[in-house]
């Protein structure tokens, strides 16, 4: 290895120099005292928020009065669908698919607004009526 600093520069891979210059780049304050790698870090942490938030919800719908029921994770999984048993006697299958197709759209909607206030209020202050 050579004992000048600018001959060690030179003997560096491109992957070296290059991971350098972003951990440069990451510490770099901005005018005002703006961090760059303490607000990825921030940002990594809402986020890692955000995905225990979505799995942890849990919505309920319902469409046809009770006929079919919903439940959906935060993350758009459904985890439940009940349906009466009245509603299968009838021997109408157009219109028992047409109530599953509607409860399963509102639990979908539920969850977007159930994130959208979620997400509105891990904002900055005047930023939170951004997403709707």
């Amino acid at each position: 290895m050579p004992s000048c600093v600018f001959c060690a520069f030179l003997w560096q891979t491109d992957e070296q120099i290059a991971g350098n210059f972003f951990e440069e780049v990451l510490v770099m304050k901005f005018p005002g005292g703006l961090n760059i790698q303490q607000m990825m870090k921030q940002a990594q942490v809402m986020q890692e928020k955000m995905q225990k938030e979505m799995e942890e919800l849990r919505v309920d719908a319902s469409a046809g009065g009770g006929v079919v029921t919903v439940q959906m994770k935060g993350n758009h999984e459904v985890v439940a669908l009940k349906v009466d048993p009245e509603a299968v006697k009838d021997g109408d299958v157009e219109m028992l698919q047409d109530l599953i197709v509607a409860a399963v759209n509102e639990a979908n909607r539920k969850v977007d607004e159930a994130m959208k206030g979620k997400l509105g209020g891990m904002l900055p202050p005047g930023l939170g009526g951004l997403f709707g």
